[in-house]
């Protein structure tokens, strides 16, 4: 069975040339990209040579970590079809174990895979000229190959189980942003540092961070027997979480298979849904639906637009006065980002009101208050994690001091979840009359009421901030050590706050309902 898997497979590579002259065109000029990458890889790691062994063990681990996540996320969000998915033999009646490894087996055999196997040789190319063993720098290639392989599988499961359509162009936006978000802070923080023929410090402790992660391990197990970091007992780490990550996934790709081998699968008309747009990309529930709508609202609607524009605006003003003043610029550089995560949490105070009557739709339905909560926090968490995704690694480049970039984290996460947890509960309590739909976002109308609820949620989310804005003052001023404090502190209690804001606002969303409407039809 395994053999014929793998002729099938042959197959299908050699049929990928069959078609009409633009499918064979594409097919043919990413097969070049694809090996245009490679050799480049290659050539990269003949110039590395020469680099030295801290430079050369910095480019790997990063690059590596990088290669691993990108596969994962491009396999989850991507919009790729496995073509080798379990349940297209499920009437073959394999068994689930069998079938798991005779289609991993049979994915092996395909072009990227063959492209990620040529990465794994000029990586251990590399780090055989630079003093590792071949022993280890072979396994540390192959480890780092079967983590990238098992993941991709595991992710496109993931994807086939929980997203009923991949191919949408909301899902693509996804997925370039995700890019975005993770690209940008790379870029930032390789160009703010100065090399001068060695390995900076703040890289060294994130190739220290990368070389134990699931993400980096195996591709750090080559440099550390190079006595790159750590010396060549320093290796013994590294393998055990590559070999720790590859038993796990292997585990987790098993118990996946079975899972889609004993479930049986939606059929076709219910999850053809590629032209409902967002409420085709969010789950079937009402909390996915009220997700739907507000990302709609949210992209669509001038006044949801205005509001998004004002915050950057906003942080750009506080900056000035500060450095008109004679604050140090490295520390106003700092600024931005905080303010930035507590507009964005507070944004959302008085999202209710902007329903206007399209609220029946929420009460009529008779939703769980809380899925109203949480499903209109899904646009401003997706603006708002994407924006501090590149604004924060830009603020500490400013700064100049990388050490301090927990802190930043700490403090933007507890301003930004507690003002998102406390604006879920305020859009309930007192909410105010904004401009009607349709309305230009600049006309407002007159209103005796509302002030409260703004100063309410912009006091409360810096008062339940002061444990993170603690922290992350002593790591400025006093110790570097305290901005990881200063993390969990803020990313616990933003947390807490935020999960506390949605029950209770849903709560109260149920029992105020009729008293929204009557505030609705109002104004």
């Amino acid at each position: 069975m395994v053999a014929h898997l793998l002729r099938l497979r042959f197959d299908l590579l050699v049929g990928a040339l069959r078609g009409d002259a633009r499918h064979v065109a594409r097919v043919l000029v990413a097969a070049a990209v694809l090996v245009a990458a490679v050799v480049g890889v290659f050539v990269g790691t003949d110039r590395l040579q020469s680099a030295g062994v801290e430079v050369a063990a910095a480019v790997t681990v990063v690059a590596g970590s990088a290669l691993t996540l990108g596969i994962v996320a491009a396999a989850f969000m991507g919009g790729i079809d496995d073509q080798f998915d379990p349940r297209r033999f499920a009437v073959l009646g394999m068994s689930p174990l069998f079938a798991a490894f005779a289609t991993l087996a049979a994915g092996i055999v395909s072009v990227p895979v063959i492209a990620l196997i040529a990465v794994g040789v000029a990586v251990a190319r590399l780090w055989i000229g630079l003093g590792a063993t071949a022993p280890m720098a072979v396994l540390g290639a192959a480890l780092g190959v079967a983590t990238c392989l098992l993941a991709a599988k595991v992710a496109l499961a993931l994807a086939g189980l929980v997203l009923p359509v991949r191919r949408s162009r909301e899902l693509t936006a996804v997925f370039l942003v995700a890019v975005l978000v993770l690209v940008i802070p790379v870029v930032l923080f390789f160009v703010s540092l100065e090399w001068n023929g060695r390995v900076p410090s703040a890289l060294r402790e994130a190739v220290s961070v990368l070389s134990l992660t699931p993400f980096g391990a195996a591709w750090a197990i080559a440099p550390a027997a190079a006595s790159a970091f750590g010396g060549a007992g320093g290796a013994g780490g590294p393998v055990a979480v590559a070999v720790a990550t590859v038993l796990v996934l292997t585990a987790l790709w098993v118990w996946l298979v079975r899972l889609m081998l004993t479930t049986a699968e939606r059929p076709a008309a219910v999850r053809d849904r590629g032209g409902l747009g967002w409420f085709g990309l969010t789950p079937s529930t009402p909390a996915g639906g009220v997700a739907a709508r507000s990302l709609i609202y949210w992209l669509r609607d001038p006044r949801y637009l205005v509001n998004l524009a004002i915050v950057p605006v906003v942080a750009v003003v506080v900056v000035v006065p500060l450095l008109l003043v004679g604050v140090p610029a490295e520390y106003v550089a700092l600024v931005p980002a905080p303010l930035m995560a507590l507009f964005f949490g507070w944004i959302a105070h008085n999202d209710l009101a902007y329903d206007s009557t399209a609220l029946w739709m929420h009460i009529a339905s008779a939703a769980r208050g809380s899925a109203d909560r949480l499903g209109r926090l899904v646009p401003v968490l997706l603006v708002g994690v994407a924006a501090l995704a590149v604004v924060i690694p830009l603020t500490v480049a400013l700064h100049g001091r990388w050490a301090v970039l927990p802190a930043v984290v700490g403090v933007c996460a507890s301003l930004f979840l507690t003002g998102l947890g406390l604006s879920s509960l305020s859009s309930v309590l007192a909410p105010y009359a904004v401009s009607r739909p349709g309305d230009s976002p600049f006309e407002q109308p007159q209103r005796t009421s509302g002030g409260l609820s703004q100063g309410v949620v912009l006091i409360g989310a810096l008062l339940l901030s002061t444990p993170a804005l603690w922290w992350g003052w002593r790591a400025l001023a006093v110790d570097t050590a305290d901005a990881w404090p200063a993390l969990w502190a803020g990313v616990a209690v933003g947390l807490a706050v935020l999960v506390i804001g949605i029950f209770a606002g849903g709560a109260a969303f149920e029992r105020r309902s009729g008293r929204l409407m009557e505030f609705a039809e109002s104004t």
